[in-house]
């Protein structure tokens, strides 16, 4: 087998995801975490405000209806002079001559106000675009922004199950160090009774005591930096999950076995298919040709119907004497503009060229963190064999050297030595332990092993 191409991992009791009652209670959390963390629950509203402005750009392919009304008191203004007089008095004249009476007086010349001193108009309109490209192409445009901000959403979930996992396996880690901890104090207490004891019957100097309760003290100082590590460790776990930092965590500390293959090549081709910032840079990428399409499209002319009813008079009365109904066919054709087109079509394949690069170099940047991802885990397992291993050996070490100095036959120096190597054994078993499950998370992140659209 090819360790560069194909790992099978298989691992003894210890080291896997969990016993059934660990990945129940992790899943729980998980849960708890996809529902009530911020970051997320913002992520979220932005999805739903990207899906209010898509319905704003499908509504405009729909009718608009208007009802507009006008009234106006006017005063003064321009003044139209209408000669009657001028053009009716000399024929009037002429028959008063002819007829021999004076039956046809003169009259006089008369002005009207341009504007009536009042005038309402009110009107109901219906606007309904035919053809416009602007419209079609921004809901395509609009179309594709909420399926970015979508995919933006799934890829949070995605980091935050890792985050979450990551964190609580930090808890646990930090808790079985504490445990290490308590467990070396019970040796460390029992070292100084037995130097004590030997002190008091001159079997050994004093200094053997004095040496045994600077372990001893040295064990205290660690434990207080192991125990602020604990505490920082829960804080961040119910940050996550949005809940008070003293809230408690249960801990299910029982592991079980499993074997998995994991395909290198696999894992790649699988995170590039599926991870959520590529189909976010792809959304992306269509929203920049939508946009050079929509540039490109604007040399097409832009249709229009509009239907106007309604009714205009001096006084607000609705009869059939006042009403009318307009139907018109607006047609626009922008000719020229400066030459903006042109610019925004090259500023729009400029975009669209940079969404491209940019699409290529995240799919390169993730095949090389899947790569990087699926090594860690493989380091991983084999540290948990060397620390395994590495325990083993000192710990069948201490034994015979804990036997030999209760004999008299090793020093204390011996015997701090050697219980020192096997605590750090122990020490480096645990963190290589979780270590593997908090690279396994990320690997699961990084190749999408996991689905969470429906989580």
């Amino acid at each position: 087998m090819n360790i560069s191409r194909n790992f099978i991992i298989v691992i003894l009791s210890g080291l896997t995801l969990g016993s059934a009652g660990q990945e129940e209670t992790l899943d729980n959390y998980i849960d708890e975490g996809l529902e009530n963390n911020l970051s997320l629950k913002r992520k979220e509203v932005n999805y739903l405000k990207s899906m209010e402005v898509l319905k704003q750009s499908r509504a405009l392919f729909f009718p608009d209806i208007s009802l507009n009304a006008r009234y106006t008191a006017a005063e003064g203004g321009r003044v139209i002079e209408f000669p009657v007089g001028t053009m009716l008095n000399p024929v009037y004249q002429s028959l008063n001559l002819l007829l021999d009476q004076d039956l046809f007086p003169d009259i006089e010349n008369m002005d009207f106000a341009f504007y009536r001193p009042t005038e309402h108009e009110t009107k109901i309109r219906l606007a309904q675009p035919i053809l416009d490209t602007k419209i079609i192409y921004n809901q395509k445009i609009n179309k594709e922004l909420s399926r970015a901000v979508m995919a933006d959403a799934v890829a949070y979930k995605r980091q935050l199950v890792a985050e979450i996992k990551t964190a609580y396996f930090n808890y646990l880690k930090t808790l079985k160090l504490l445990h290490l901890v308590d467990d070396t104090r019970e040796l460390l207490a029992e070292n100084i009774r037995v130097n004590k004891s030997l002190f008091e019957n001159n079997v050994v100097t004093i200094d053997n005591v004095y040496r045994s309760r600077a372990e001893l003290s040295k064990l205290e100082r660690q434990e207080a930096e192991a125990r602020k590590n604990h505490e920082v460790a829960i804080a961040y776990f119910n940050f996550l999950l949005n809940r008070p930092f003293e809230t408690m965590i249960l801990a299910d500390i029982q592991y079980d076995s499993i074997a998995q293959t994991l395909v290198l090549d696999d894992l790649a081709e699988h995170a590039v298919v599926n991870r959520e910032e590529l189909e976010m840079l792809r959304s992306y990428s269509r929203v920049a040709e939508n946009n050079l399409s929509m540039n490109q499209m604007n040399k097409l002319p832009n249709l229009y119907a509009v239907v106007d009813y309604g009714f205009q008079g001096r006084s607000y009365e609705f009869n059939m004497r006042q009403d009318y109904l307009f139907a018109s066919l607006i047609f626009r054709w922008d000719l020229f503009h400066g030459f903006q087109n042109k610019a925004r079509i090259g500023e729009a394949r400029i975009e669209q060229h940079l969404r491209d690069t940019q699409l290529e170099e995240a799919e390169k940047q993730i095949r090389l963190e899947t790569i990087g991802a699926h090594y860690d885990l493989i380091a991983s397992v084999e540290s948990v064999k060397a620390s395994t291993e590495e325990l083993l050996s000192t710990r069948n070490a201490f034994r015979v050297i804990n036997r030999k100095y209760g004999e008299g036959q090793a020093t204390l120096i011996e015997f701090i030595d050697a219980r020192s190597t096997m605590t750090q054994a122990e020490m480096f078993l645990i963190i290589s332990k979780y270590d593997f499950h908090i690279k396994y998370a990320e690997l699961e992140r990084v190749a999408c092993l996991y689905s969470v659209e429906n989580e």
